[in-house]
């Protein structure tokens, strides 16, 4: 039983230290987030609307950076 519990110890620290080391030197890139525009001024609602409109017409590939209003 005692060598159970210390492989599932080792285990669990190893996995912690690989965590860390990876963690450590291969770290996430920063989310760069860009002003997008007038979007501010959209209803909540609309602009998801215009959002799944956009990912289902892409198939995920499209992203919404700017929203203007067209006058005619």
């Amino acid at each position: 039983m005692i060598t159970v519990f210390s492989i599932l110890w080792l285990l669990i620290i190893i996995g912690n230290l690989i965590i860390r080391f990876t963690n450590k030197f291969f770290p996430l890139p920063e989310a760069v987030v860009k002003n997008g525009g007038d979007i501010k001024s959209v209803r909540g609602g609309t602009l998801a609307a215009i959002v799944a409109a956009v990912d289902i017409i892409t198939g995920g590939e499209g992203k919404v950076e700017k929203i203007e209003k067209e006058n005619n």
